[in-house]
């Protein structure tokens, strides 16, 4: 059966904009400032911290955690462990991204170990991550998928399954899914796959609805729509990459709760096929 959250996801919307949650993020070098202005565009308080020394507190004070590995090393994993227990002590919400998971034995080995030892609230990652972290069907070009969102599907609801999470899978139309429900977001603008960092940022705003929304298959979905109908209103005259990225960041500010109710292409069903 289909249902509508159009009103939960205005109401989502204006809810983080209402808190202003503080997000913690521990990313990766290439995306920190961008992700971080896309949090302030959008109306949340960003965190960028990953020195062990200082994470406890810091997860301690923020409304959600992200954990990204797409610049690793030992100590950012070491404090991507100790802020994610700390997290799960406190009830934190954590959003895992896992950024080119099966381009890598340790990208892979130390996705595997974030998402079954600390339990994220959501998994978002592309096609072929989602893949890598499942049936062992990766094979991304870097960072990037090499795989579409329907090939990845059935995985993504059997990582849902066992680890209780919900698992959404970005592309072209989005799939989520915690295992039983299921839901397809179909806002966005083919421009957000050339500039850098737009999955990162899809990820650091799902954290941002995570910290105002309990449900966080409602918090994914929000995040998804919100942002994919932030690279619409961006991509309004047909800009080319470099002024839609600087328009990305405009529109997170401009779009509001009528835009979901009036733009909002999702497609909820209450039981997963």
């Amino acid at each position: 059966m289909q249902v509508d959250w159009r009103d939960e996801i205005a109401g989502a919307l204006d809810q983080l904009r209402e808190k202003r949650p503080l997000v913690h993020n521990i990313t990766n070098y290439v995306v920190m400032n961008s992700t971080a202005n896309a949090l302030l565009a959008l109306g949340a308080s960003p965190v960028m911290a990953h020195a062990v020394e200082e994470v406890e507190e810091l997860v301690a004070l923020s409304g959600a955690l992200v954990l990204n590995i797409g610049t690793l090393s030992g100590p950012w994993i070491a404090g991507m462990f100790r802020a994610g227990r700390r997290a799960c002590d406190l009830g934190i919400p954590i959003v895992l991204d896992p950024v080119g998971a099966g381009a890598t034995r340790l990208r892979t080995d130390t996705s595997r170990r974030l998402l079954e030892e600390l339990h994220p609230s959501v998994l978002r990652g592309n096609a072929s991550e989602i893949l890598a972290l499942g049936a062992g069907e990766g094979g991304a070009r870097g960072v990037d998928a090499a795989h579409t969102v329907d090939q990845a599907r059935q995985t993504a609801i059997q990582l849902a399954r066992a680890h209780g999470i919900v698992v959404a899978v970005t592309g072209a139309e989005d799939f989520l899914t915690d295992g039983q429900r299921t839901a397809r977001v179909a806002n966005g603008h083919a421009l957000m796959a050339r500039v850098t960092g737009t999955g990162c940022a899809a990820s650091a705003i799902t954290a941002a609805f995570c910290a105002v929304e309990r449900d966080p298959l409602k918090a994914a979905a929000a995040a998804l729509v919100v942002f994919g109908l932030a690279g619409e209103i961006a991509a309004s005259g047909a800009p080319r990459p470099g002024t839609f990225g600087i328009r990305l960041f405009d529109a997170l500010d401009e779009v509001t709760a009528e835009h979901v109710h009036e733009g909002a292409r999702i497609k909820v069903e209450e039981a997963a096929e």
